[in-house]
């Protein structure tokens, strides 16, 4: 099964749960199992909160897109803004960074992508935004694809 889909959003906490949803009735038909639906969940969930609480600081004025394709069972997502940008990707990626320590927050959202994903690339300008750019193999045993 080969399918794409683009979808934009207001960047306000609300649609955090229907990127969850979205993902997960875009990649049904590939009749995934129920662990690897959580993963691409949780990945995308952090994605698109990291883009709501860092790019464009909760307020509400920006736009998310994401971008999804499935070609042979390999899933690529990207989730992108046009908020502040992360100035030392490097850094930001490191498990427990986080630039709110005050709001609580564990600075696990790369870490998380990166565990559950197969790949997981960061590309950011600051003052231009980020694309968040993941891929995952959808199959259990994805030998005869590969």
């Amino acid at each position: 099964m080969n399918n794409k889909m683009e979808v934009r959003f207001p960047a306000i906490p609300e649609n955090e749960a229907f990127s969850r949803m979205i993902i997960s009735a875009f990649i049904m038909p590939s009749n995934p199992t129920l662990s690897l639906i959580s993963e691409v969940r949780t990945a995308i969930s952090e994605a698109v909160t990291n883009a709501i609480v860092h790019a464009y600081g909760e307020s509400g004025a920006g736009e998310i897109v994401i971008r999804a394709a499935l070609v042979d069972q390999r899933l690529t997502i990207e989730v992108e803004d046009h908020g502040c940008g992360i100035e030392d990707i490097e850094l930001a990626m490191r498990p427990f960074f986080t630039t709110q320590p005050e709001k609580e927050r564990t600075g696990m959202g790369f870490s998380l992508m990166q565990s559950f994903m197969d790949g997981v690339h960061v590309r950011s300008k600051a003052g231009e935004g980020t694309v968040i750019a993941m891929n995952k193999m959808l199959c259990s045993s994805c030998d005869d694809i590969l």
